[in-house]
């Protein structure tokens, strides 16, 4: 991990709150590494209803973004990739660690922010984020990363908060409402009350210019629908909401 006095203030921030975090996220991690179908988001929408993941995978090289518990990493290495994870947590790459060995499973997990991939230029075919660096890194720095060091006609893959979504969450702690509680323009960085890290949220139109901006073409846009059955364990939103507009969207964007 590079020097923590020469880390921008909100890597700084983020790695703090998961360190502290990290034990809330064990159970979780393990249940989704035990998984054989992935499912995607808070939701837990399987992979064979948003077909997220490319179709052919064995002897890809891929990388996961703030891997977390590494669980998205696992569901590539299972499909032969050869995979990489990064995160700068370290306490969430122990408990990674610690299920690579329950599973038997392998693969290079590197303490590292993705707004510094400490990694070769053109080295991965597949990047992919689920709520890691797409959400608490600065859109402008790991999107430039991403770009690096992705291969000509790589991917890109992350899934986020719709920013829908984020415009009915109150400042306060609160469920998603059914009017619009901030203003749209100039959505970017986003500090919680009670939360130490910091999130960053983009408009559409925000997301399609720092990824054309960085070399992207962008494939689809998934926003995501939860079945009826769907349950989340978090509180911000409802089920009845987010069956009306969409919580979280999936970006897929090739390197060109």
């Amino acid at each position: 991990m590079a020097d923590e006095s020469v880390l921008p203030e909100h890597v700084r921030r983020n790695r703090v709150r998961w360190n502290a975090e990290a034990r809330n996220y064990v159970a979780g991690g393990e249940r989704a590494w035990a998984r054989q179908e992935p499912t995607w988001g808070i939701w837990r929408v399987p992979e064979s209803e948003l077909s997220v993941l490319p179709k052919r995978l064995a002897g890809k090289t891929g990388i996961e973004l703030g891997c977390g518990t590494a669980y998205v990493s696992a569901w590539l290495a299972r499909r032969g990739v050869r995979v990489v994870g990064i995160d700068a947590s370290p306490a969430q790459l122990a408990t990674a660690r610690r299920l690579q060995r329950a599973h038997g499973l392998e693969f290079p997990l590197i303490e590292a922010d993705a707004e510094r991939v400490p990694c070769s230029d053109r080295a991965f075919d597949l990047a992919i984020s689920e709520y890691g660096a797409s959400l608490w890194a600065d859109p402008d720095r790991w999107v430039a990363e991403a770009s690096r060091i992705l291969k000509p006609g790589g991917e890109l893959i992350f899934l986020v908060n719709s920013p829908l979504f984020v415009l009915c969450v109150p400042a306060e702690d609160g469920v998603a409402a059914e009017r619009l509680l901030r203003p749209a323009f100039d959505m970017r960085r986003i500090e919680w009350p009670g939360d130490p890290g910091v999130e960053f949220h983009l408009a559409h139109g925000d997301w399609i210019r720092v990824l054309r901006r960085n070399g992207f073409e962008i494939e689809d846009l998934i926003e995501v629908r939860p079945p009826e059955s769907a349950a989340t364990s978090y509180e911000y939103v409802t089920l009845e909401w987010a069956r009306k507009w969409p919580s979280e969207e999936i970006w897929r964007a090739r390197r060109r």
